[in-house]
């Protein structure tokens, strides 16, 4: 349906105004990182760069590179956010794909649902959440960043909805008459009509993943053992643009500089995921937020 009354036309020039705008406030930031992190040490100390550089120089990303601890902290962050999705989505549609079932088809369903429920509403909190990771030595270990935050009750309500909306019931009694079991069906039936709400998901928890940062600073015993969230979060609140570890030419390179340049690297990767997935977003939002 197209409007073409001068009232719509005012509002379509408004919204997009407003978006303009919006989006504007999201860019600059990005800019003037960029913008500072290219910069020489002199107009950067003296606050005089703003969305563009001043006394153009790559120093700053060549000490980036260099630097062992940035490179280990990334390689942690990585690591994390390819384990950590795929193993929580492991987990998610399995419990999804029985919680979608009807009580005639699973007994204990409500029992488990309450359950679910009930702990996404309260949260152990962070001493005893803290006291049970140390219990069972996941202390300074690689595995402390990818099985307390492995299960998500608000993604696995979001994929159930979504298996009740878009799977009808006949193909799922035409697949369990032609012999496959509930693996096979979810595999081979569900999960390739959920992939809008399975593509959502997987955002959430790769940018869950990346973006973490007080996990590795409360678990994490050993500095190097931090992920780039932690890394960066210590160089931030640091005077010095690299505490773990000397920078060869701090003579010439600003400390904002270097700290710019390690930050905008960090937001490289989720910039180039979110563009693949993204056509996704809405639609698994919209579809798993509806129930049947």
């Amino acid at each position: 349906m197209k409007y073409s009354s001068k009232s719509y036309t005012l509002f379509t020039i408004a919204n997009y105004i407003f978006l303009a705008l919006l989006s504007a406030t999201c860019i600059a930031p990005l800019l003037h990182l960029l913008a500072l992190s290219l910069s020489s040490k002199a107009p950067a100390n003296a606050n005089l760069v703003g969305f563009w550089p001043v006394g153009f120089t790559t120093a700053a990303y060549y000490e980036t590179f260099g630097n062992q601890n940035f490179i280990r902290a990334s390689i942690i962050s990585l690591l994390r956010s390819v384990v950590g999705p795929v193993f929580s989505m492991i987990v998610t549609t399995m419990g999804a794909y029985s919680l979608s079932k009807e009580h005639a088809q699973f007994k204990s369903r409500n029992v488990y649902m309450w359950f679910f429920v009930f702990a996404m509403l309260f949260n152990g909190g962070l001493i005893p959440t803290y006291m049970v990771v140390r219990s069972i030595g996941l202390m300074n270990s690689f595995w402390v960043l990818i099985l307390p935050i492995a299960v998500s009750v608000f993604n696995m309500i979001l994929l159930l909805n979504f298996f009740r909306a878009s799977v009808p019931k006949s193909v799922e009694e035409a697949a369990f008459i032609d012999g496959a079991n509930h693996i096979r069906t979810l595999f081979f039936i569900y999960l390739p009509l959920a992939v809008p709400a399975l593509a959502t998901i997987t955002l959430f928890n790769i940018i869950i993943h990346w973006n973490s940062y007080f996990d590795g600073l409360i678990y994490m015993t050993d500095s190097k053992n931090h992920p780039l969230a932690t890394f960066l979060l210590t160089i931030v609140v640091s005077e010095n643009a690299n505490p773990l570890g000397m920078v060869n030419n701090i003579k010439n390179i600003s400390e904002s500089t270097l700290k710019a340049s390690q930050i905008f690297l960090s937001l490289i990767p989720i910039l180039l995921v979110y563009p693949f997935l993204q056509r996704y977003f809405i639609k698994g939002i919209i579809m798993g937020s509806v129930k049947e």
